[in-house]
């Protein structure tokens, strides 16, 4: 994965590069002798988005915040999976396992994090389909939790492994984010088994998928983590 810092001109050098190499092919994209051409393509084309959204992000701009009045009823649910399999995670056994660069790796348990301060947020999640819907979450700032665990926050990224098998990562700056939070709450209440539980990532900068559920562990890394979704060809950086 290419360093995420570029300014104007390289952006602008880029894509004239990118467009010169789908040009330069000489290829029919739908000449079977050239079965991979489409795939290289459209690869290059995605891992330019991600380095484009990473210039553009501006970590001290916040996403859009609303009333309650605005929240929406009833909640909607969103997986790779039907409701009524949502990881039922036991609270006494559970702990957030730690990885990586970070120099107090000893897990964590949720009266621990609750222990901490606790951010409240009622702001819109975006699903890459097209809808969108806003919620009331609550949680741990996740920049205050990496610098409480001495987490190395000039690494490049945060990694998240869940108990439903879904896997992601976003960059250290969008985890340095201020509205970035681990959730412990959702709609005022500790999040419910669909929704998270016990510990989901809300952050509202990013596409719904980039919200990981139900995290078991979280890394830091100088290595690229991608995500379940990723691998099946979403972008990566998946800002919104």
């Amino acid at each position: 994965m290419p360093v995420l810092n570029l300014n104007r001109r390289n952006l602008l050098g880029r894509a004239l590069a990118l467009g010169a190499a789908t040009t330069l092919t000489g290829c029919d994209f739908d000449d079977p002798s050239h079965p991979d051409v489409v795939d290289r393509v459209l690869n290059a084309m995605s891992h330019w988005n991600d380095e484009v959204q990473a210039a553009l992000f501006n970590p001290h701009t916040l996403a859009p915040t609303f009333p309650a009045s605005a929240i929406t009823r009833p909640a909607r649910f969103n997986a790779f999976y039907d409701i009524d399999k949502a990881p039922q995670v036991d609270l006494a056994t559970w702990r957030l396992g730690l990885t990586g660069r970070i120099g107090n790796k000893q897990p964590w348990r949720i009266a621990q994090l609750r222990a901490l301060p606790q951010e409240s947020q009622i702001t819109r999640l975006i699903c890459v389909e097209g809808w969108r819907v806003v919620g009331q979450w609550s949680g741990v700032r996740l920049g205050d939790f990496l610098r409480r665990i001495n987490a190395d926050t000039k690494a490049r990224y945060v990694s998240f492994q869940c108990a439903d098998g879904y896997f992601e990562s976003i960059d250290m700056e969008s985890a340095l984010h201020p509205q970035t939070i681990l959730a412990l709450d959702f709609l005022g209440a500790p999040l419910t088994a669909p929704f998270g539980a016990p510990l989901r990532l809300r952050i509202p900068t990013k596409l719904g998928y980039k919200n990981a559920k139900s995290i078991v562990a979280l890394g830091v890394t100088n290595q690229f983590a991608s995500g379940y979704w990723e691998k099946q060809g979403y972008n990566w950086f998946g800002g919104s």
